[in-house]
């Protein structure tokens, strides 16, 4: 796996699951791995990593642009921004309250859209950089009860292709990882019954681990995917079409 001695890498949303498992990777890589979180953290758990953190709202647009200035500031750059955080509010679309579909909206898709805004004006002063925005497998198939978290989820996808575009001049790649069910605090809370109906559609029948999304989000953000912008990537889905199952079955 590639050294990332000396670079700086922000990951929203990192104080659990998925977003900690990749500031974990990264600050073992040698980066200097610094972490979002928007109300709890286990202030040992990364201090004993050297992994540095910010109480952020990622719905908080001028709390974005303080945060990215003051890490610019303090530690002179960045050079790798992960898009982690995500919220679910979950509900039928003929039930779901407005405010219920505006919060999970501002904070997965427009806290992505400002922390790359922010983020993007100091890797086109370098002429470096990369932006690796977490989607979710739902982006491309759907799932009943979360329209909000789904049209959320395929934003980012959006997003992510057309700023590929707007920053290829400037040496900044951008990608998209959409991983399937992985093992977290959020999906923990799902009821057996929303499990089976995941794992019916999966030829791996369980959860991936957080620790095999970070794997790849550092494949990513290293040299070996320079060639590489502009993509969506489902990680740890094992997700198949019924008439892929016949040529493709399990063990």
């Amino acid at each position: 796996m590639h050294s990332f001695q000396n670079k700086v890498v922000l990951i929203t949303g990192g104080s659990r699951g998925i977003g900690r498992a990749i500031a974990v990777k990264f600050a073992l890589l040698g980066a200097k791995a610094v972490i979002t979180y928007k109300s709890k953290i286990d202030p040992s758990y990364f201090n004993s990593r050297g992994i540095s953190y910010y109480k952020c709202d990622s719905a908080d647009a001028a709390g974005i642009t303080k945060l990215v200035g003051t890490i610019e500031k303090e530690l002179g750059t960045i050079d790798v921004l992960v898009n982690n955080a995500g919220i679910t509010k979950d509900g039928l679309i003929m039930r779901m309250k407005e405010e219920d579909w505006d919060l999970v909206i501002n904070t997965n898709l427009k806290g992505a859209f400002l922390f790359c805004r922010e983020t993007a004006k100091i890797m086109v002063k370098n002429h470096f950089g990369k932006i690796i925005n977490i989607s979710s497998i739902v982006a491309a198939v759907g799932n009943a009860g979360q329209s909000n978290y789904v049209a959320s989820k395929a934003g980012m996808i959006g997003l992510t292709k057309t700023l590929a575009k707007e920053l290829a001049a400037y040496n900044i790649q951008v990608n998209v990882v959409a991983p399937g069910f992985v093992e977290t605090d959020m999906t923990a809370g799902l009821s057996e019954e929303q499990k089976a109906a995941i794992f019916n559609q999966q030829v791996k029948r369980k959860a991936a681990k957080p620790d095999k999304v970070a794997d790849f989000v550092a494949f990513l953000a290293s040299p070996d995917s320079d060639l590489i912008s502009g993509q969506t990537f489902i990680v740890e889905a094992k997700w198949l079409k019924k008439e892929e199952k016949i040529h493709f079955k399990p063990e």
